[in-house]
Order: structure tokens, then sequence, then C-alpha cells
């Protein structure tokens, strides 16, 4: 079968934060090459790639050479459309919550012409809170609830087997109007600028700041305004700026 029977596949990368054993790194390279996607990244992994890495990953070490390792989330889904956090816990996010059908479905969709990228969390723990924060989606396997904990090559196999499979559906489908969503740095930008008009009105007091950004940033990434959706806030925000600024008698330099 050839590598590049799914194009939109290339447009998926598999993020691994803060895996504490080199074998699962090289077990979830191979799962990854069984469902045709190659992009893998670490962000601030527990161990380094040593030879069990290699061996586990079989013939997948191809994988393992084109790696990206990243000290942050932020830093490799900032280009990202579309990110989908894994977690068998609910952290309290109040996010939409994806079987990992339903979120193979939507990675499909939207690689056509969008980068996504499916995001699981270290070995023991699984995603921190502040990482699922980052996500639009939070995406689980569903499974026997007195036992429902998968290790991680088994959880990443499941989830690509499904992105793989509806892959295959999304190149019969007509093309239909695709929304376009900002990327995380497009959106990082946007809560900065709304952070700072909310200051400026006395929304938000700077010495008691509580958690309103966070609560705003779960609601945006929750809506997931489209591009240009998202450049109507951002003139909604200058406007309430140059209103602002009248009012207070600033002018522009």
């Amino acid at each position: 079968m050839s590598e590049h029977i799914h194009p939109s596949l290339d447009n998926v990368r598999i993020v691994l934060v803060n895996t504490q054993f080199p074998g699962n790194i090289g077990a979830v390279a191979r799962a990854m090459k069984n469902m045709g996607l190659s992009r893998l990244y670490l962000v601030n992994p527990g161990c380094k790639l040593d030879k069990e890495a290699w061996i586990r990953a079989t013939s997948a070490t191809e994988i393992l050479e084109k790696i990206i390792i990243a000290d942050t989330l932020s830093e490799v889904i900032s280009d990202c459309q579309l990110v989908v956090g894994t977690s068998t816990r609910d952290r309290g996010m109040s996010l939409p919550i994806l079987t990992a059908r339903e979120c193979g479905e939507k990675i499909a969709a939207e690689a056509v012409q969008s980068q996504a990228a499916l995001v699981f969390g270290q070995e023991s723990c699984g995603l921190s809170g502040e990482d699922l924060m980052q996500c639009n989606f939070h995406a689980y396997i569903p499974a026997n609830p007195e036992y429902s904990s998968l290790n991680l090559a088994a959880a990443v196999q499941t989830f690509t087997y499904e992105i793989f499979q509806a892959a295959e559906l999304e190149q019969a489908r007509p093309k239909d109007y695709h929304f376009h969503y900002p990327d995380n740095r497009d959106m990082a930008y946007f809560y900065g600028h709304l952070e700072k008009v909310l200051k400026d009105v006395g929304f938000i007091i700077p010495q008691h700041p509580g958690q309103m950004m966070q609560r705003l940033k779960r609601l945006f990434n929750r809506a997931r305004p489209d591009e240009k959706e998202l450049n109507i806030l951002r003139g909604i925000l200058s406007a309430i700026e140059k209103h602002t600024d009248r009012l207070t008698g600033k002018t522009e330099k």
C-alpha cells in the first residue's frame, strides 16, 4: 500500500507530552506507521530515545529519525487549526467530548486542508488540565468502565486506526465548503488583545485577575470561531479601544 494513499494524513501530528519510557515512544512510532501517519512530536520528554525505543519501533525507525522535540505544548501546536487532547479523566475543562471514532472523523475531515494535532499525556497521569485547556476537543476511548486504562501505544493505535478509516471515507466524499479555522498562534494573539482590552475597561482588575482569562480561553476554544469570526471579534476589540481612547482623551502616536 502506498504511503501517500491518504495525503491528508501528512497534516496530522501525534504529540506525546512528558513521556516517561523510551519503549513506549518506539511502540507509538510503529502504531503510527501501521496507519499511515509519520509526524511525531515529543513535549518535554522524561526519557531519551535509547536502544529500547529503536527496538520497539521495528520498521518505523524513520519516524524516530524525524521526531521533533519541544519544551512546551504551545510550541508544537501553534500552527494547528485543530487540537484534540486525549484523556480518560474528566479534568473539568467543559470541552466538547468526542469518542475515538468521532475524533477520527473530525481529524480526517479537517486535515484535508488544515493542520491537526492529537495529544497524549504522560503514562501515569495523562494530560494536565493546563495542557487540555489548549485543546479544542477532549477525546476518549469507550472501554470497560471497570478497567478503561490503555497503555500509551494501544491508545495511539486505537485513535490512529479511526483516523485512517475515516480518511478513506473522506477521500470518497465530494468536497463541500469547509470552514477555515485560525491556528493556535492567531488565537494566542486574540487572547492577548482580549486581556488588554478587558483590563483597559476595568473588567479584569490586574491585582485580582482570578481565573477570568482561563475561563474565556476555554469558552473560545470550545466555540472555535472561524477566521472571519475571529476577525470580527478582533474588530470589536479595536473599536472598543478607539472609543475608550476618545473618552480618556488619548491620541494615537
